[in-house]
């Protein structure tokens, strides 16, 4: 019979939804789930990107132009200039989520067994994008004990071998919730100027900033305009993941001339979706204020009862809505897996994301947790009751 390809065979199922069949039994049993395993919000979209759809008058829901509406990148050309990022609407190409500005990214940036650097652990679909692309991933690895700092500049520069093309970043970062500072962006810029590489940064987080910190884009970054690359995405900023839109933002003509082609190839990113992505650009300061604060009570909230428990460790994250959560046991597959087909509290239970998935260094990360707090904060409490239940009567 025919056979898949080696690629197919590479390609890594999903740390994050691979569970989902256990926790479809487990509602078919009659269980309630806490869902801490995805990043999808439950703050309520902006009514303005909801009502922009509605209100639309359009009679043919026709293609949009391959790099995206020049409306909508106008518009999000002056949301970026009030961040202190000066791009124009020419220096952006929408696309179908931040997960396609990365497969066209690496598409256009690397060939197959070139080499990316990478912070790890890292979002689990960068491997998937590596491996769609026949990319190598470098890591750089971080470690809890001293929550996920970036690497040393003299760490990077030892990965450096002929076939590296780029570091990338996730700033602040998922899974950890790490946020990498001016000097950190600054240093990094350095290292890709002296080595000739490009410097990208997912910064689809930068929203969500705590304790008094800021976010320094590395297009914010003077005299790295021809290396520097950024992605983004609506999903997280407006909670509008199911919209699929985000973009990749850059100086570099050659860059963007070279994934425009790739998206002319797939004609174009959602022409809805890009309705309400531009009206949500109208969404309030206030909005994000009361955003932000309800994250920073759950963050809290949650660090707070994760560290009650014994024999837990945690990273506290400065950013984003993840923290990663080291536990006493010796695969977060098995336990994630035992938590839906064999263990609840009065008929409920809770789904996590095993973190693994979100290393590529083999055997690292085995005993830890991906936890996304979003959830209300009695949720959250009650999930964690559960975590901690569960810990006492695990049998492995």
């Amino acid at each position: 019979m025919p056979t898949i390809s080696k690629k197919g065979k590479l390609m890594p199922a999903s740390p994050i939804r691979k569970l989902v069949p256990f926790a479809e039994q487990a509602i078919k049993a009659g269980k309630h789930i806490y869902h801490l395993n995805i990043g999808q919000p439950d703050i309520k979209t902006p009514e303005v990107a909801l009502q922009a759809v509605k209100d639309n008058t359009i009679e043919i829901l026709s293609y949009s132009r391959s790099e995206g509406s020049e409306a909508y990148r106008i518009k999000l050309a002056k949301y970026y200039a009030k961040h202190g990022i000066d791009v124009s609407h020419e220096d952006i190409i929408v696309t179908t989520g931040a997960s396609e500005a990365l497969l066209f990214l690496f598409s256009s940036i690397m060939d197959p067994e070139d080499e990316v650097i990478i912070s790890e652990p890292f979002y689990a679909n960068y491997i998937a994008f590596s491996t769609a692309t026949g990319v190598n991933v470098v890591p750089a690895i971080c470690n809890i004990d001293d929550n996920f700092a970036l690497p040393s500049v003299e760490t990077f520069e030892k990965l450096i071998s002929p076939k590296t093309k780029a570091i990338l970043i996730c700033n602040p970062g998922n899974p950890t919730g790490a946020l990498y500072s001016k000097e950190e962006i600054h240093q990094l810029a350095e290292l890709a100027l002296k080595h000739d590489l490009f410097l990208v940064a997912d910064e689809v987080y930068r929203e969500f900033i705590y304790d008094g910190e800021s976010h320094y884009s590395i297009l914010q970054e003077k005299g790295i305009e021809q290396h520097a690359v950024m992605i983004d995405s609506v999903s997280k900023r407006y909670s509008m993941c199911g919209a699929r839109v985000g973009c990749l933002v850059s100086k570099n003509t050659t860059v963007m001339q070279t994934v425009l082609k790739f998206a002319q190839a797939r004609l174009s990113p959602p022409s809805y979706a890009q309705i309400a992505s531009e009206a949500a650009l109208d969404t309030p300061q206030s909005y994000f204020d009361n955003v932000i604060n309800e994250y920073l009570e759950r963050r809290n909230t949650l660090i707070e009862a994760l560290k009650k428990i014994d024999g837990v460790k945690v990273a506290v994250p400065k950013g984003a809505f993840y923290c990663i959560a080291e536990l006493p046991i010796k695969n977060s597959d098995d336990f994630a897996q035992w938590l839906l087909e064999s263990f609840d509290i009065d008929g409920e239970t809770i789904m996590v994301a095993p973190a693994g998935g979100f290393y590529s260094t083999p055997g690292v990360g085995l005993n830890q947790i991906r936890i996304a707090y979003v959830l209300n904060k009695e949720s959250l409490l009650k999930a964690v009751n559960i975590l901690k239940e569960a810990l006492k009567v695990y049998p492995n």
